[in-house]
């Protein structure tokens, strides 16, 4: 009686682990009977020595299967491989009217093998649908590189924020991709570009970024239909997240103007992109392949004077009347820092000198009693060598691009100063 009752227990933990498996998401119908299949034969092949005389037929679609083993009727004591022979007694046990040397095919009740063959199947299942189904996640996603996505914020953690898609599937945004200003609540939906996917060991991860330029690149197409219609493409972009952003487009029609194409009315085009982007705001540009021109628009609001091009060290002094200097530089550098991203050329900006200013010049050097020579060094390694073209240039670039601290570099100004004021 226990044994009749082990033997159903088994046969619906059987009938149990065969119906977990066989609604698995993200899995054609083909390849999950192959997989049920498969694994089987590794079964068998463990209980059996061999599984290449058994037959093993699955139906996911009513949750069963059927399994059967082939062997060769052979005469009574004349059995050497009793997985592949059978006893001619044995065989009539069965059917009658079996013969030596006909095949006989037997059903084989699975659940019968016992728990450990039960346990070893979910084992070899759940390993190789994990796989299957990180296989078909990263094909799903190693296409879709470059598209927004939304999801839907499952956890928050200091490094990274966990989204879920709508199929369940795991998304990541790390704390590099995220929006300085962004703030995440379990529950809410994010939009943001699939930047890549890892498929370290068959687990893929699917990153994605809020900062990338692919991202307003995106934005931009889904708000501004001349872009996806292919009239105006987008040529460059320049970020600081969350801060300010420059995009260079061009136009293909020339009825068509690429800037208030993208700006809209007032605003409009862009007015929900800024809001997505934690009010960063967005500078449109026009494309030109003259880059003196270009530099000239990417330092936009400032009005620049004159441009020196070094295009093979791709470089670029840009002379501005004092009063522009501020509006070139920007808040904190954040405009000529963009510039020089969008234009792809080192800029540095001075200010115009006076005619009749050039000849009353002194070599920095002539400093040193006053100023440190290792100062005048560092302002000598920037490409500035006298007294005129430090004072010209503006002084969040003497500290940034000298490597100095502020009140070395305004001792510095002060003495320059000081012996012009004296002339």
């Amino acid at each position: 009686m226990a044994a009749r009752k082990n033997e159903e227990e088994q046969q619906v933990s059987m009938i149990d682990t065969f119906k977990e498996f066989k609604d698995t998401k993200n899995i054609d119908r083909t390849t999950l009977v192959s997989v049920l299949e498969e694994s089987f034969r590794n079964v068998l092949a463990k209980i059996y020595g061999s599984d290449e005389n058994f037959d093993v037929i699955v139906n996911p679609d009513k949750g069963d299967f059927e399994i059967y083993r082939n062997r060769v009727v052979v005469a009574d004591g004349a059995v050497e491989e009793e997985n592949k022979e059978i006893s001619l007694t044995d065989a009539q046990k069965i059917e009658p009217d079996y013969e030596v040397g006909e095949d006989v095919s037997e059903r084989v009740d699975f659940a019968k093998f016992g728990r450990r063959a039960i346990l070893t199947l979910r084992q070899t299942l759940a390993s190789k649908l994990l796989e299957l189904e990180h296989d078909s996640l990263y094909n799903k996603y190693k296409d879709r590189v470059g598209q927004v996505i939304s999801g839907e914020v499952y956890q928050v953690w200091k490094r990274e924020v966990l989204l879920v898609d709508d199929e369940n599937n795991e998304l990541i945004i790390p704390k590099s991709e995220q929006i300085p200003a962004d703030q995440y609540r379990k529950g809410e939906t994010i939009r943001a570009v699939i930047d890549h996917v890892d498929n370290e060991n068959n687990n893929p991860k699917i990153i994605l970024s809020r900062t990338s330029p692919t991202f307003l690149e995106r934005l931009l197409e889904a708000e501004v239909p001349e872009i996806a219609d292919g009239l105006i493409a987008i040529r460059k972009i320049a970020r600081m997240p969350g801060e300010r952003a420059k995009v260079a487009v061009e136009s293909f029609d020339d009825r068509i103007d690429p800037v208030g194409a993208c700006v809209g009315v007032k605003g409009s085009r862009v007015h929900g992109i800024v809001r997505e982007l934690c009010n960063e705001n967005i500078d449109v540009i026009t494309w030109t392949d003259n880059i003196k021109l270009f530099i000239q628009r990417a330092l936009s609001p400032a009005r620049v004077s004159s441009i020196n091009i070094n295009e093979e060290d791709r470089k670029a002094e840009v002379y501005l009347q004092p009063e522009e200097v501020s509006l070139a530089i920007g808040r904190g550098g954040m405009n000529i820092k963009l510039a020089s991203m969008l234009t792809e050329y080192t800029i540095d900006v001075f200010r115009d000198v006076a005619e009749g200013e050039e000849d009353e010049d002194i070599y920095l050097d002539e400093f040193s009693d006053e100023i440190d020579q290792w100062v005048i060094d560092a302002i000598k390694g920037i490409g500035l060598d006298t007294a005129k073209q430090v004072l010209g240039a503006p002084r969040e670039m003497l500290i940034e691009k000298a490597d100095l601290e502020e009140e070395t570099v305004d001792h510095l100004l002060e003495v320059l100063r000081a012996e012009f004021d004296q002339q």
